[in-house]
């Protein structure tokens, strides 16, 4: 399967937090033909279900949103500059010089200008960039441009897919539809396979805003198990050691109290076992994942986190080497099997 082909097509698809129902037929298109059923449900969670064999199945989820991080339109000013307010955390210093587009009646390209050097006083160069004293620049005057945007449109940043050496890709948006691709590449894995438990696989919305739409989905499902996969922080110049994870060293398994101790020590063994690539993720509280809302859902869920490595988070540039999808992929595909042959003594 080719992991750069489907990140290609997913890091294309516009799904800012809190408006992804403008994408949720992609994603839904995306997985008709590799489950048993597809279906949108009413918070625009993508849920496709492969059922399993037994007589008495278990229910297994697997999640991974697909809602991204961007930008609502705040204002129009008299000359047709754009201001913007964020969806999800931005760190406006890294928007300085950026293209974005505006999704109005169509999409719209526009540049966040800056302004130059020679014409900043000594005391603005010193200050922290805010996203309030950012404008957009589309080319339109103000009556031209809208007809075209509204206020309360979205926008999100305008990046090219980059291949980089060492077969690793750089995008928006790898956060986390690394974790969607990851996903797709689970339900290929196990389409020759004969499962005894029903798995759900649910591209989940809001995730960026609250976690808001596993916990809607995992309400519905109520599932006997969890796997959440979601990325964490890849190796970077200049952070601390203890909370980033290189790049092509494999998916890192969390480990910690909002975790299941039991299922977390099976992933560890199957890793092992089948000689997987992986590595130490410890969480001593709120993983920041949609592991923390799973685990809670109705009266408790057993929930997993996968999570792959993901260098410049929240940028325009996030990096990831696709070797740790592909060992993601056979990670939990080996972990459903093992639950498959039988969960007694672990739920």
């Amino acid at each position: 399967m080719d992991y750069k082909d489907i990140l290609k097509e997913l890091v294309s698809i516009t799904a800012v937090s809190g408006f992804e129902q403008a994408s949720a037929e992609r994603i839904k298109g995306i997985m008709e033909g590799k489950c048993d059923e597809a279906s949108i449900d009413s918070f625009f969670n993508v849920i496709g279900i492969r059922r399993g064999t037994g007589d008495n199945p278990k229910k297994i989820i697997i999640t991974a949103h697909y809602d991204e991080i961007g930008f609502l339109v705040k204002s129009i000013d008299d000359k047709g500059f754009i201001k913007l307010t964020n969806m999800g955390g931005i760190d406006p210093k890294l928007l300085l010089a950026q293209e974005v587009v505006i999704h109005g009646k169509k999409d719209i390209v526009g540049i966040i200008g800056a302004k130059p050097p020679h014409l900043l006083k000594p005391e603005e160069a010193k200050k922290a960039v805010k996203l309030e004293d950012l404008s957009v620049d589309t080319g339109l005057g103000k009556e031209e441009l809208r007809k075209i945007v509204s206020i309360g449109d979205t926008a999100t940043l305008m990046v090219p897919l980059l291949e980089l050496e060492g077969n690793k890709i750089s995008s928006k948006s790898l956060d986390n539809r690394s974790g969607v691709a990851a996903m797709i590449g689970i339900m290929n894995e196990i389409s020759g396979i004969k499962l005894k438990n029903d798995v759900f696989f649910v591209a989940t919305t809001q995730e960026e805003v609250g976690l808001r739409g596993v916990q809607v989905s995992s309400y519905a499902i109520a599932p006997d198990a969890a796997v959440v996969i979601d990325a964490c922080h890849g190796d970077m110049p200049e952070c601390p050691k203890e909370s980033i994870y290189p790049l092509g060293k494999g998916p890192a398994i969390g480990l910690g109290p909002n975790l299941h101790r039991i299922l977390t020590g099976k992933l560890f063994k199957i890793a092992k076992d089948n000689d997987i690539p992986h590595q130490t993720d410890i969480e001593p509280d709120n993983t920041g994942t949609e592991a923390w809302a799973l685990q809670v859902s109705r009266s408790g869920i057993p929930t997993v986190l996968v999570s792959i490595p993901l260098r410049y988070m929240h940028t325009g540039t996030e990096t990831l080497s696709i070797s740790d999808v592909e060992n993601t992929v056979k990670l939990v595909k080996a972990f459903l099997t093992a639950l498959d042959d039988g969960m007694e003594g672990i739920l």
